[in-house]
């Protein structure tokens, strides 16, 4: 049984950094591509990172670039969003998000339950 979970969010100030992790079980990590979503309230889910089973990053928010970046360690089956230079707007919800495929073009499968990022001064 396939499960994500979250955990690292809570309240940043603008300019600042926080690490969000995704504890992976049910499934070998290193086999398949797995990344990050947001979503802030009333607004559609949309992607932020994604990381293939190869190792590579897809970036799916321009304004996030030079600051996000995603990380995994396959052996403990962890997944890792890293986030500085914090702005206002990236205050949204975060969900890990799992593709049961190895690359990060296909449709997400598995979502955890979500953490919430609030950045404000």
């Amino acid at each position: 049984q396939v499960q994500l979970v979250e955990s690292g969010g809570g309240l940043a100030q603008p300019g600042g950094s926080l690490r969000l992790s995704c504890a992976a079980s049910g499934f070998t990590l290193g086999y398949y591509a797995i990344g990050w979503f947001r979503q802030a309230p009333g607004k559609e889910r949309e992607g932020v990172l994604c990381k293939s089973s190869a190792g590579g990053a897809r970036y799916y928010v321009d304004s996030v670039k030079g600051r996000f970046t995603i990380s995994k360690d396959n052996a403990k089956n962890m997944v890792y969003l890293q986030m500085n230079s914090l702005k206002p707007w990236d205050t949204d919800v975060y969900y890990c998000s799992l593709r049961r495929s190895r690359t990060c073009c296909d449709s997400v499968d598995d979502w955890g339950e979500g953490t919430l990022v609030a950045v404000s001064s």
